[in-house]
């Protein structure tokens, strides 16, 4: 581990103990805010990404997406991981080209979804889930980065709410090499208890995108990370849709007032 990048150490030190927050920037600007927020590392959203470039989620190719990591880990100092989808491939070989290659964009850590985004069948069978995850782990250790591996399992935002199917799957991937266990979509406190400690002593991301759970209390539970995924993006487009709709709606400017200063905001990006 001597030889690794410092933000790849960094970043696996940040998953032994406590709990941290991981908050998801969607371009290089809203990632050099966070880290001036004092977050000690940051994760990519597919679909921030995808509304940036004015697209639906799951519409950008993966030479974009590369590029994306690249910029945004060459923009901070801080451990980047990267929301790589369904590894932008469907068979296991597929997926560990792509993940071999977003090993050379400067990341700290990347992770692997079972979702097939079709709605018939919203997960990848069992075995070729676990096959994927196992093919991520390979490219990862061939690479020689050290990067940490997430492994994935999206029923509860697939339409597949099974509790039961998701710790199998979890557990699946952690003896598959995932270094790190994340089912997006899990809202009940004893839901996140049960993942935490089928997996253990492995860490496990949760999402948080509401007011459901604190910091504090996913801590007592043992979760290791936090993220927030598309839910800072959103947020974003709220304030800026909402000022644009008075506008178009109604021709007054009153939104734009409660803006943050402009030099305040040039002075955030170094002016």
């Amino acid at each position: 581990m001597a030889d690794l990048d410092p933000r790849v150490t960094t970043f696996r030190r940040l998953h032994e103990s406590g709990c941290f927050v991981i908050p998801n920037p969607w371009d290089v600007g809203s990632a050099r805010l966070l880290e001036q927020l004092g977050f000690a590392a940051l994760a990519t959203t597919s679909s921030g990404l995808a509304w940036a470039l004015g697209r639906p989620d799951y519409t950008v190719a993966v030479d974009e997406a590369l590029a994306h990591y690249a910029a945004v880990a060459g923009a901070v100092k801080i451990p980047i991981n990267a929301d790589f989808e369904r590894g932008f491939a469907t068979d296991p070989d597929g997926v560990a080209l792509n993940v071999a290659r977003a090993c050379d964009t400067g990341i700290a850590g990347l992770s692997i979804e079972d979702s097939t985004h079709e709605t018939a069948q919203p997960l990848f069978d069992f075995d070729v889930a676990v096959a994927r995850v196992r093919a991520a782990r390979r490219a990862i250790d061939q690479s020689g980065t050290g990067i940490l591996l997430t492994g994935r399992s999206e029923g509860f935002i697939a339409g597949r709410p099974d509790l039961r199917e998701t710790i199998r799957r979890l557990e699946a991937y952690a003896d598959a090499g995932a270094d790190v266990l994340y089912a997006p979509g899990l809202s009940s406190i004893d839901d996140i208890g049960a993942v935490v400690r089928a997996v253990a002593p492995k860490p496990v991301n949760v999402l948080v995108t509401s007011g459901f759970t604190t910091l504090a209390a996913l801590t007592d539970l043992g979760v290791r990370r936090i993220s927030v995924g598309s839910a800072l993006a959103r947020n974003a487009l709220t304030g800026f849709l909402a000022a644009a709709r008075e506008i178009a709606d109604h021709g007054t400017f009153d939104t734009l007032g409660g803006a943050t200063p402009f030099a305040e905001v040039n002075r955030l990006f170094g002016a």
